[in-house]
């Protein structure tokens, strides 16, 4: 599977939860777990070793959402990532194209797939110029990009045929932009249906293609 959390812009690749996340605080077992005398739950039952290695002490509500715990993820939440390595979108372009997941080279801009796609084939255009603005593109770079984005339609179009686009801009952090100093226009394809149970209610989006196939098929279109 590939990562989940679309809409987040790339960390380092290998994110995925591995064998042992641990459960959240309401999987351990409840007091009258463990049979008394005469079949009836009894004070001194106690939680064998694995529920006792579960049980989480702590005190909130309960609300009726499971939690998947993701600590691998820390890095890129707390922005570790982008302070080791600088800004990801001038570091990207200097990666051979499939290890950096770059789909498109333009002369001053370049097509790279998110990390964190929301959909597969979920692409960003983004300047080479390391500007935070929309409004700071040279007449140069905003006919490329504007033309990158087009021809981004048509090539996913072509290989997966969806029945729509999102297209669009977060200028800024406070519009939810997750590396704002380095502006980047996010192309999400759409299918009806694509927003089911799973990312509604568990917050985790399924995703049928790993990112190096779908930068593949989609390069190769390009």
């Amino acid at each position: 599977m590939i990562t989940p959390q679309g809409g987040q812009d790339g960390a380092g690749p290998g994110d995925g939860a591995g064998p042992g996340d641990s459960a959240g605080p309401g999987d351990s077992a409840g007091p009258g777990h463990g049979a008394g005398p005469g079949g009836s739950a009894g004070p001194a039952a106690s939680a064998g070793p694995r529920e006792s290695a579960a049980r989480q002490d702590g005190v909130g509500e309960p609300d009726g959402f499971a939690r998947l715990w993701t600590p691998h993820r820390l890095a890129y939440v707390s922005s570790g990532e982008n302070q080791q390595r600088g800004c990801p979108f001038c570091r990207i372009p200097t990666l051979e194209d499939r290890q950096g997941l770059v789909v498109a080279r333009g002369e001053l801009n370049f097509v790279v797939l998110n990390l964190y796609p929301y959909n597969p084939g979920h692409l960003m255009v983004v300047p080479y110029r390391h500007i935070a603005d929309y409004s700071d593109l040279t007449d140069a770079e905003l006919t490329e990009f504007s033309a990158l984005t087009r021809r981004a339609l048509s090539v996913i179009r072509s290989v997966s045929n969806p029945h729509g686009f999102n297209i669009g801009i977060n200028a800024g952090a406070a519009a939810g932009a997750g590396i704002a100093p380095h502006l980047h226009q996010h192309v999400v394809p759409r299918w009806s249906g694509d927003a089911n149970f799973m990312p509604v209610v568990a917050q985790t989006k399924v995703l049928p293609e790993l990112l190096p196939t779908t930068r593949d098929r989609l390069a190769e279109a390009w």
